[in-house]
C-alpha cells in the first residue's frame, strides 16, 4: 500500500562497484509496519508546546535492497535557528534496553515530522550514518497534514554527500519508494482504526468478535468481486477501455486451474479425515471387545 502522494522524483539505484563487491548497496524501497507509524504519531502528540518537529530513531530489520521498519521510539532533542542538540545517550541507552527485548531488530535510520529538509537534517542524518556504518541510514519524514496546504503522507530518503570535500551539513536527500505493510494479525485493529476515522463520535464498548470479523470479510470480498465483475462486464460491452495489465493480474489471480486444487490439498485432506475416522473406528472397536471380555471374566 503506497503512502502519501503520487510523486515525480527520480529513484536513483547505484550500481554495485566491481572493485567493491562487499561493499552495501543503496537500499531500493523501504517497508513500514503501522506500529511503527503509530509510535511517530503518539510521539507528534505529546510534543512540547515549542517543538515544531520530534525526531527519534527506527527500528527493524535489512537485506541489501530492502529495508523494513518494524519498531521507532523517541529521541530527546531541542532545535533553533541557531543550532540543534540531539541526547545521544539517551538514544543509545533506549537502543540497549530494545536491544535486549528484541535483539534481531538493528537501527536502520531516524523519522521526523514534517516535510522540512535542512541543514539540521543533514547533521542528524549524519549521525544516525554512523550509527548504521557501514549501511546506509534512511530518514522516513512524516507529514501529519495538520498544516493547511500541506498532505498527508510518508517518505523515505538516503543520504549522499555533496562536494569535493564533503561536509556532514553538505549533502542531498534522495527519495527512495516506501510503502505500508502489516500482518494479517494486524488487520482488524486497522479496521476498527479506520471506521473510528470515518466516523470520529463512533465508540467501540468491547473488541470485535471474530464472527463479527469473518463476517466483514466475506463482505469485503463480495464487494471486491462485484466491482471486478462490473468491470469486467463494462470492457466486454466495450463501455471502458480494457487495461493489459488488470487482465493478465485477473487471469493470474482468477484462472488457476482446478486440477491441481483437486489433485493436491483437497485429496490429502480427504484422506486425513479416513485415517481420523478409521483410527476413530478402531479404537470404538477395541474398547467394545475389552469391555465384552470383562463381562465375560466376571460371569
Amino acid at each position: 500500500m503506497p503512502l502519501g502522494p503520487s510523486s515525480s522524483a527520480v529513484h536513483i539505484h547505484t550500481a554495485s562497484s566491481a572493485s567493491a563487491p562487499n561493499a552495501p548497496r543503496t537500499p531500493t524501497s523501504v517497508t513500514v509496519h503501522p506500529v511503527a507509524l503509530f509510535t511517530i504519531l503518539d510521539h507528534y502528540l505529546r510534543r512540547g508546546d515549542n517543538q515544531d518537529r520530534v525526531i527519534g530513531t527506527l527500528l527493524g530489520s535489512r537485506t541489501d535492497t530492502e529495508i523494513e521498519v518494524k519498531s521507532a521510539f523517541a529521541v530527546l532533542h531541542s532545535e533553533t535557528s541557531e543550532q540543534v542538540a540531539v541526547d545521544m545517550e539517551y538514544h543509545r541507552a533506549m537502543y540497549e534496553l530494545h536491544h535486549k527485548v528484541n535483539p534481531k531488530e538493528v537501527i536502520v535510520g531516524w523519522y521526523s515530522t514534517g516535510s522540512n529538509l535542512n541543514t539540521y537534517s543533514a547533521l542528524i542524518q549524519n549521525f544516525y550514518s554512523q550509527e548504521t556504518a557501514p549501511n546506509q541510514a534512511i530518514h522516513l519524514a512524516i507529514n501529519t497534514g495538520v498544516e493547511e496546504g500541506e498532505t498527508a503522507g510518508v517518505s523515505a530518503y538516503v543520504s549522499s554527500p555533496v562536494g569535493v570535500f564533503p561536509k556532514p551539513e553538505n549533502c542531498v536527500f534522495v527519495p527512495v519508494p516506501v510503502e505500508i505493510r502489516f500482518h494479517d494479525a494486524e488487520r482488524s485493529g486497522l479496521d476498527l482504526l479506520t471506521k473510528t476515522a470515518a466516523s470520529p463520535n463512533a465508540t467501540t464498548n468491547q473488541p470485535v468478535s471474530d464472527l463479527e470479523i469473518l463476517e466483514q470479510s466475506i463482505l469485503q470480498v463480495q464487494s471486491m468481486l462485484d466491482r471486478v465483475l462490473s468491470y469486467v462486464q463494462a470492457v466486454l460491452s466495450g463501455e471502458a477501455k480494457g487495461d493489459p495489465a488488470i487482465g493478465r493480474y485477473l487471469m493470474d489471480t482468477l484462472g488457476a486451474s482446478t486440477d491441481d486444487l483437486n489433485k493436491g490439498g483437497f485429496n490429502a485432506s480427504l484422506q486425513d479425515t479416513l485415517m481420523i475416522s478409521y483410527l476413530a473406528n478402531l479404537v470404538r472397536s477395541q474398547a467394545e471387545v475389552s469391555s465384552r471380555l470383562a463381562l465375560t471374566a466376571t460371569s
